[in-house]
């Protein structure tokens, strides 16, 4: 197989393809739709609900924290990204189709769909590590930023249009498309259909026609894949840059992570909005979340990607504030818009930095570590909202919680060195 060549047009269009794929996932799934289903449907209210569905995000993170960086050293190993994503990719799909049957009624209805969910969740995630580690070999070091900013944008589109669909083919009408009955809100689990087809078509470009760097003699060996990570573990004070950004992402993350899972189910909850209006305030965020990740990859690889994640954990911090004394919905609905519009530039820059400060042969890997930095805690940000919401009786002590998360991210985040990391991947790369 010939040399992959950087800053392709149709191998980038093709990834960024993948983006477009999954966000369908997190759009529908894990913020807007079936969490404020599962929180209203599936338990007496909506602090309890809220408590239920974070214990499903909890889980699924420490499942993806343990899991990733093994898979990581194992795809690097093994040369076999796209294998390893492929299987990833059909394990949520089928865990969203399977999603769609669970009625609240039904015996052990919240233990099975929660069930369903983190399994589902899993995939997802995991797949994010080898989709992810494509970045660097797919786009040169001058263009890494707005490739990024690319695909976070495309996404963000891929899920609006998504929801859009599901608000006008399954939600809104008095009669769904292709027949859905209402009965028992089955036309809203069908949205879960939707996804899984989504999910399933868009994600075969990539698989058509993004190559994969071969590994010379490559195969596929426990032992060899935990000798790896474990030398890995031991010299990875060579990178020591690398070890101060992953602990400040496994901080910020958890306010994001937590931002997404529980934004509808807050808006729902708190200010009293229809499965119409999340679905309106969760197409108006995307929209803005795009524009803003389009637009920040230029300003990413003009400025690096340290200050431009700096920049949005201030705005984060900002938003969240106001939308946990939100007055109005008027006030959500600001505090909405923001949180969309450094989103998407947090968490491009967020990847193309570790892009800058990854080895060559270490990719995969080293994005294993990017998301177990991104899982290894997350569940501490849902089961802290949960539990302060509890303890509370308010939603609005548990939204305060990811204020914490931002701060403290953003000031480990100013100890990182963003030019000794990429020096130390360079210098990794020459020996």
């Amino acid at each position: 197989m010939s040399e992959i060549k950087s800053d392709d047009f149709r191998t980038i269009a093709s990834w960024c393809l993948f983006d477009w794929a999954n966000s369908a996932f997190t759009t529908l799934v894990v913020t807007f739709i079936y969490a404020t289903y599962f929180s209203t449907a599936f338990a007496p209210d909506e602090v309890a609900g809220t408590a239920l569905w974070s214990r499903g995000v909890g889980l699924s993170a420490v499942i993806i924290a343990l899991l990733s960086p093994i898979l990581g050293a194992a795809a690097d190993k093994g040369g076999k990204r796209k294998r390893y994503l492929a299987v990833t990719t059909i394990t949520a799909v089928i865990a969203t189709t399977l999603l769609a049957f669970i009625r609240p009624g039904m015996p052990s209805a919240v233990l099975v769909a929660l069930g369903l969910f983190v399994v589902g969740n899993v995939g997802f995630e995991l797949g994010m590590v080898f989709y992810n580690s494509f970045l660097p070999t797919i786009a040169s070091p001058g263009r890494i930023g707005r490739v990024s900013g690319y695909g976070w944008g495309v996404g963000y589109v891929g899920g609006l249009v998504c929801l859009v669909v599901a608000l006008v083919g399954f939600v809104q009408p008095e009669t769904p498309w292709f027949g859905i009955s209402k009965a028992e809100n089955f036309n809203i689990r069908a949205t879960n259909l939707l996804v899984a087809g989504w999910f399933a078509v868009f994600s075969l470009p990539l698989f058509l026609f993004v190559r994969e760097r071969p590994v010379p003699g490559a195969r596929f060996a426990i032992a060899g894949t935990l000798r790896e990570l474990q030398d890995t573990v031991r010299h990875v004070r060579r990178y020591g840059e690398i070890v101060k950004y992953l602990l400040a992402h496994l901080i910020y993350n958890d306010g994001l992570v937590t931002i997404f899972a529980f934004g509808a189910i807050y808006a729902a909850g708190t200010f009293g909005m229809s499965f119409s209006e999340v679905i309106l305030f969760g197409i108006v965020l995307n929209v803005v979340a795009g524009l803003g990740a389009l637009g920040f990859g230029f300003v990413d690889d003009k400025i690096g990607g340290k200050k431009t994640v700096m920049l949005s954990l201030v705005a984060l911090s900002t938003a969240a504030l106001i939308g946990v004394f939100a007055p109005s919905k008027m006030w959500l609905w600001v505090s909405g818009v923001l949180i969309g519009a450094f989103a998407g530039p947090n968490q491009a820059a967020s990847r193309s930095l570790m892009g800058r400060f990854s080895p060559r042969r270490h990719q995969s890997e080293f994005f294993g570590f990017f998301a177990l930095s991104g899982k290894v805690t997350s569940f501490m940000g849902p089961i802290a909202l949960g539990t302060v919401a509890q303890l509370a009786g308010s939603q609005r002590a548990g939204i305060a919680t990811v204020i914490v998360f931002f701060v403290l991210g953003g000031l480990l985040l100013a100890w990182v060195n963003e030019k000794r990391g990429i020096e130390a991947a360079a210098a990794a790369d020459a020996a």
